[in-house]
């Protein structure tokens, strides 16, 4: 009800049933009430002014204006799209992976590059074990299996917490590896570049980072080009390649040419174990293939079958380019060495087309693709931590999508973390491959293996053969992985192999605080207590409210003891999961009134303090809030609890009307100082 481009008036009823007034929601109120006790966070919620509103305005600027949880179903992605997003990683590994095995062999000289073609062909074989393996998982987990999820409800919290470790650590090395390639692929065109390495791939993750914070469809639509790029173009390289080999004077393909240029001294046998070293660095090719398994929620219905049509078309991309890569290198008798700026693929290429323009064309969908691959990272790692949240294993900002919905916090830790790998290892694709493929491989190696007891357990259908092929491809995983540690133990691999169990531990160790917390904090669901309002303060007290603990159940002991009137709070952010509260409420605190507020745009300070504007036009025109505040001993600890009481207090601070104190409650097992209320801005 009212007139166009004025105030609306909502009727409010008595209990008879009759309209005793009207509420005035004013053009681009902050919240609106959409029944009894119950409102509705708007986009003008957000308060800009001053310095801080102009940083929110530059934030919408660069990622783009908030949007409603009503349009998370729009982030879901095609077949064509997630391809692009969860392929990128595995199929730009051509550009490194047979490169790779090629640096490995040429140190028993150039007659053990012939071996380069077996190679590549037992890693091929070794993807369609892990793409079939994983087609197991998917289906018996149409809701996101990932190795993190199938371990820890198969194996137990130490091996999911392992393979959550192991996820973590190799998705960062992945965008780190991409990025450094990426350059390195640009260096190769454009040699002048060189001493810009670390600044180009630094400002390279700023840009991938950005577009993934605007979205994950957006960003998906747009980096679909460099991938579905590097595809034809690259497969048009071998095909022309292929092509020309086969109408020359020499047209056997599969003869090992020579090397045209001379080669230094050979410094290792040709043994077992050099085989095994460059076997282990060629597998690196197959880092990202769990993506899609871990993401299998992003695609649109029916998203396991989509997801498996996704891996299998990705698998298939992936071993034709590998093969026909490594077979035009050896016939070509192409070299790399430690140093060289003329990688794998730019050489063939040379010899393919020479310094033409589809030269520069293979080199800019390589750079692009290599860029796009850390995309496949950042579509997995927000939302693997944002699972870790759920589970408690990881601080709860994890699980808190941003302006476009995407998990922004693991973004954001995702990108500094990457930038520190980078700066460390100043940008060399060879000093990164080392610490790679340790991690993906003790996680495919623990998901597999929790599919055989998962299938040991249900003994449905068909589970015999189901068994026997994650069987297997746990049995080959495990063999590998035990190949990628000893191969690559004394070249850097230590450190990834000593990261893995100490990351599963900070897990772990967060997970026990929080569970410790719940326990010392916990309120039986059949508790119901008898508070009602029963101070002289004239003020109203209104207290947040995110979840029902000892520390809300004492906050509001105390407001009950000083207001006539006391009210609780509860703003709802989580588009992930039905709340909870408020029929919770009802029944535990009967005579304490509950307002609710949903917030669509995941804001809980904003609207909060929008409500608390509101209650400052009734008498007696003046608000108390009291924040329940957990107390903490150590300084680690403030980062896993209190954050929105935080944001709540700053939002509020300055209101001369408005008097915000904090009642900290100090749980039994985590402090021995007494409660106290204390007072704040």
């Amino acid at each position: 009800m009212g007139t166009p481009g004025g105030p609306d008036l909502t009727p409010l009823f008595s209990p008879q049933g009759r309209v005793t007034r009207y509420r005035v929601s004013l053009p681009k109120a902050g919240i609106v009430e959409t029944g009894a006790g119950r409102y509705e966070a708007t986009p003008y919620a957000e308060r800009r002014r001053g310095l801080g509103g102009f940083a929110l305005d530059l934030k919408d600027l660069v990622i783009g204006r908030s949007m409603s949880n009503l349009r998370l179903a729009e982030q879901r992605l095609s077949k064509k799209v997630a391809l692009a997003v969860f392929s990128s990683d595995a199929i730009s590994s051509t550009a490194y992976g047979p490169q790779e095995v090629l640096l490995i062999l040429v140190l028993a000289g150039s007659g053990a590059l012939t071996y380069s073609l077996p190679i590549v062909l037992a890693i091929v074989g070794l993807l369609a074990v892990v793409v079939l393996s994983y087609s197991q998982t998917i289906r018996a987990y149409p809701h996101g299996g990932g190795a993190y999820t199938v371990a820890l409800e198969n194996l137990g919290t130490a091996a999911g917490l392992t393979a959550a470790a192991a996820l973590l650590i190799d998705y960062t090395l992945t965008v780190s590896v991409s990025i450094s390639a990426s350059v390195e692929a640009i260096v190769a065109a454009f040699p002048g570049l060189q001493p810009l390495s670390v600044e180009l791939a630094v400002a390279m993750v700023g840009v991938i980072a950005t577009m993934n914070l605007r979205g994950v469809r957006e960003s998906g639509t747009v980096f679909a080009i460099p991938t579905y790029g590097f595809i034809i173009v690259l497969g048009t390289t071998i095909a022309v390649g292929v092509a020309k080999v086969l109408l020359s004077d020499s047209p056997n393909i599969f003869a090992a040419g020579t090397p045209d240029r001379a080669l230094p001294e050979a410094t290792h046998s040709l043994s077992l174990f050099l085989l095994l070293r460059a076997f282990a660095a060629g597998c690196s090719a197959l880092t990202g293939v769990e993506a899609v398994s871990n993401g299998v929620q992003a695609f649109k219905p029916p998203e396991w079958k989509h997801a498996i049509e996704t891996m299998t078309a990705m698998a298939i991309i992936l071993g034709s380019l590998l093969l026909g890569t490594t077979l035009l290198a050896r016939h070509y008798g192409v070299v790399y060495l430690e140093g060289d700026h003329a990688t794998v693929l730019a050489q063939i290429g040379e010899h393919v087309f020479g310094r033409g323009a589809m030269f520069f064309a293979l080199q800019a969908f390589t750079a692009g693709i290599l860029f796009l691959a850390a995309n496949t990272s950042f579509a997995d790692y927000p939302r693997l931590a944002a699972v870790l949240a759920k589970d408690t294993y990881l601080p709860r900002v994890f699980r808190q999508r941003g302006n476009r919905l995407v998990f922004s916090y693991g973004i954001l830790a995702l990108a500094a973390m990457a930038v520190g790998l980078i700066v460390l290892f100043q940008a060399k694709t060879t000093r990164l491959i080392p610490l790679y493929a340790f991690g993906v491989f003790l996680s495919f190696t623990l998901s597999q293996a929790g599919m055989v007891r998962h299938w040991q357990r249900l003994r449905g259908r068909g589970w015999r053969l189901s068994m026997a092929i994650n069987g297997f491809g746990a049995a080959v995983t495990a063999v590998v992985t035990a190949i990628v540690v000893v191969t690559k133990f004394n070249e850097g691999g230590w450190m990834v192999v000593a990261a893995v169990p100490a990351a599963a531990a900070g897990l772990f160790f967060v997970g026990r605080y929080y569970a410790r917390l719940r326990r010392l904090l916990h309120v039986p669901a059949e508790a119901t207590f008898d508070m009602r309002p029963r101070g002289d303060a004239p003020e109203p007290v209104l207290v947040p409210v995110q979840e029902i603990n000892l520390a809300l159940v004492m906050a509001l002991g105390a407001a009950c003891e000083r207001a006539r009137a006391v009210e609780g709070v509860h703003v709802v952010v989580d588009p992930d999961q039905p709340d909870e509260i408020e029929p919770l409420w009802r029944r535990q605190f009967p005579g304490i009134p509950l307002v609710v507020i949903d917030s669509p745009y995941r804001n809980v300070a904003d609207p909060f303090a929008r409500y608390v504007e509101d209650r400052l036009r009734e008498p007696p025109y003046g608000v108390t809030v009291l924040l329940p505040i957990i107390g903490t001993r150590r300084w680690w600890e403030r980062l896993l609890v209190n954050q929105s009481a935080g944001a709540i207090a700053r939002r509020l601070r300055g209101n001369r009307r408005v008097r915000v104190e904090r009642y900290v409650y100090h749980p039994g097992g985590l402090g021995r100082r007494r409660h106290r209320t204390a007072a704040g801005g």
